[in-house]
């Protein structure tokens, strides 16, 4: 069989599109590693968080792993304020007041069940959930600039 121009032309733009198509499938990708987190209610779903508080305040916080290997991730809470709450490049000058470490392999998260305390009463007090790694080569907690945060109203301490 004689192939046209016309066909042998098809076949050619068929045959480039197709190995184009394979190639670029079998070229490595490397995401960006990162690491994530977020405030739940107290039954694990986005929403219904507490706004008034005089009593212990229960949440979930939600961390996930993705950094392309395991990673022992801390969340540290504490107390701030409106115009008062960390950056990406600084965590919140204030002493924690819950905190809690996990162990996560890559690609794996964990809901932690938060319950604590404030003692502060006060409007717009923020809850602030930083998010912290630990550094095997230098020994050390490092700030991953992840956080979220709650405002709630305090109308009493708890005892």
């Amino acid at each position: 069989m004689v192939l046209d121009d016309e066909v042998l032309a098809v076949l050619t733009a068929i045959v480039t599109v197709a190995s184009a198509i394979g190639i670029a499938s079998l070229i490595p990708r490397n995401p960006e590693p990162f690491v994530a987190i977020g405030l739940l209610s107290e039954r694990g779903v986005i929403g219904g968080y507490p706004r008034l508080l005089g009593e212990p305040v229960r949440l979930r916080v939600f961390v996930a792993n993705h950094l392309g290997e395991v990673a022992m991730l801390k969340v540290v809470a504490k107390l701030g304020a409106r115009g008062r709450l960390p950056t990406s490049e600084a965590p919140l000058d204030a002493p924690p007041v819950w905190e809690r470490a996990v162990i996560l392999g890559h690609g794996q998260n964990a809901t932690i069940p938060v319950q604590l305390v404030v003692e502060r009463e006060g409007l717009n007090v923020a809850l602030v959930f930083e998010l912290w790694a630990y550094d095997a080569s230098r020994g050390a907690w490092v700030y991953t600039g992840r956080w979220c945060h709650l405002y709630v109203n305090v109308t009493r301490g708890a005892p």
